[in-house]
C-alpha cells in the first residue's frame, strides 16, 4: 500500500526509428512481475501500467491512462479485458511538467491523479488467466495481484523525471 508521485515531462523529438504509437508515450508500471521471470523475447512485463502520454499539439490526448499487459482490472463492477482504458485527464501539450500520483491499495483499489485531479480509479488488479506470460505467475489459483515491483517505462521518446517519491501507507 503506497502513494507514488512522479513529476515528468516529454522533451525533444521522437528517437529515429521509434514506432509512431510510442511518440510522447511513457509511464510507470505497477505490480510488475519479478524480473527473474521475464522471458528474453517478452514484449512487455506483466503489470498494471499508468500510461503517460503527451499532447501532440492537435486534439485531445489523455494521460494517466491504464494499460494492462497480462492483467485485467475491475471498473464499476465490470471485469475490463481491453488492453488500454483512457483516463478523464486534460491534454498536456508541449514540454510542461506534469505531476502524476498513484495510490495503490494492494489488490483492492488503484487511483490515478494528475495535477491534483483524480482521473481514473479501478480495483482488483489480477492476472489474465488466458495470457501465456501471466499464467506461470498465478500461484495456488490466486489471480489477484497484491504486490510487485515498480518500474519507470520509456518507449522511444525522450522524457525527463524531476521527482519520484514513494510514501508507504500503513
Amino acid at each position: 500500500h503506497y502513494r507514488l508521485r512522479i513529476e515528468y515531462r516529454f522533451v525533444g523529438e521522437q528517437c529515429p526509428g521509434g514506432e509512431g504509437w510510442a511518440t510522447r508515450n511513457s509511464g510507470v508500471m505497477l505490480h510488475w512481475q519479478p524480473p527473474e521471470t521475464l522471458a528474453k523475447d517478452q514484449d512487455f512485463p506483466v503489470s498494471i501500467e499508468v500510461q503517460f502520454l503527451g499532447g501532440l499539439g492537435r486534439g485531445p490526448r489523455t494521460t494517466a491512462n491504464l494499460c494492462t499487459p497480462g492483467t485485467h482490472v475491475v471498473i464499476g463492477g465490470e471485469l475490463i479485458k481491453r488492453h488500454c482504458t483512457n483516463s478523464k485527464s486534460k491534454t498536456y501539450d508541449g514540454d510542461q511538467w506534469v505531476t502524476a500520483e498513484v495510490e495503490v491499495r494492494g489488490d483492492k483499489t488503484i487511483k490515478h491523479v494528475i495535477n491534483g485531479e483524480e482521473v481514473l480509479s479501478y480495483e482488483q488488479p489480477q492476472y489474465d488467466e488466458g495470457d501465456a506470460t501471466a499464467r506461470p505467475l498465478i500461484k495456488n489459483g490466486q489471480v489477484l495481484i497484491r504486490e510487485g515491483y515498480i518500474s519507470l517505462q520509456s518507449e522511444s521518446h525522450p522524457i525527463e523525471f524531476r521527482k519520484v517519491e514513494l510514501q508507504v501507507i500503513e
